[in-house]
């Protein structure tokens, strides 16, 4: 006979899937934590064991890293289990911070136009809510550096590829530490937090309307000021 018995999945296996399924779709980002084991296992409606060799199975396939009384992380997709070797080169080597706003203006780019092609009403809302902040910050002059991290990744989100959201999250984590010193030593007047709203409000304003070659643009604009400033900073700290 052809036929074969069939074997029930695991309990444990059957969870690992929906929860790789959910990372792939990008319902989670890299850094985020997935819930709890005891949220997870009331919302499968399962054991916490079963849940635990589940977190154990998808740990051993580089998807997540579990921290003793630290939770589950989702890991990126394009970094090492040794962490971002970036990060220790824009360290050790500023100017290659620059190298990266390149590679940026090459990625970002597209991802604006994706976005404005494919952004589900749940992107457009998040992406709302983060212009919203922004202008709440900028009428009390309180800088929005978190939030300007937070937009770029969400528009890497509403392209609904996950490939451009692990790399642009890598790239992120990578300049962060630069970042920080670009906002605080460069981007100080209100003109200066003025102008980064603008473009920001260009690069969605672009996003909501569909209008895929001017998000496209507006996202050009911003990068290539960000670059100017960004060289400024690399400058001053050379000097």
């Amino acid at each position: 006979m052809p036929f074969k018995p069939i074997k029930p999945k695991k309990v444990s296996s059957q969870i690992a899937e929906q929860i790789r399924a959910s990372i792939l779709a990008g319902e989670f980002a890299p850094g985020e934590k997935l819930p709890p084991e005891r949220e997870l296992a009331e919302m499968f409606g399962v054991s916490r064991p079963s849940v635990r060799e589940a977190l154990n199975v998808l740990a051993s396939s580089g998807l997540v890293m579990s921290y003793q009384g630290g939770g589950t992380l989702v890991m990126s997709l394009v970094e090492t289990t040794a962490g971002n070797p970036l990060t220790e080169l824009i360290r050790s080597q500023q100017e290659r911070a620059l190298d990266v706003i390149e590679v940026r203006k090459g990625m970002e780019s597209w991802t604006a136009f994706y976005a404005a092609q494919r952004a589900l009403p749940e992107d457009i809302r998040r992406m709302e809510d983060i212009i919203a902040s922004m202008k709440r910050n900028l009428e009390g002059l309180q800088p929005s550096e978190d939030l300007d991290a937070n937009l770029h990744i969400v528009i890497a989100r509403a392209t609904h590829n996950i490939v451009w959201l692990h790399l642009m999250q890598s790239l992120f984590d990578a300049m962060k530490e630069f970042q920080q010193g670009v906002w605080r030593a460069v981007y100080l007047t209100s003109e200066d937090h003025h102008l980064l709203y603008q473009h920001h409000l260009a690069i969605f304003e672009a996003i909501k309307a569909r209008d895929a070659e001017g998000a496209r643009q507006a996202m050009m604009t911003h990068l290539n000021f960000a670059e100017q400033r960004s060289e400024a900073y690399v400058t001053q700290q050379r000097g």
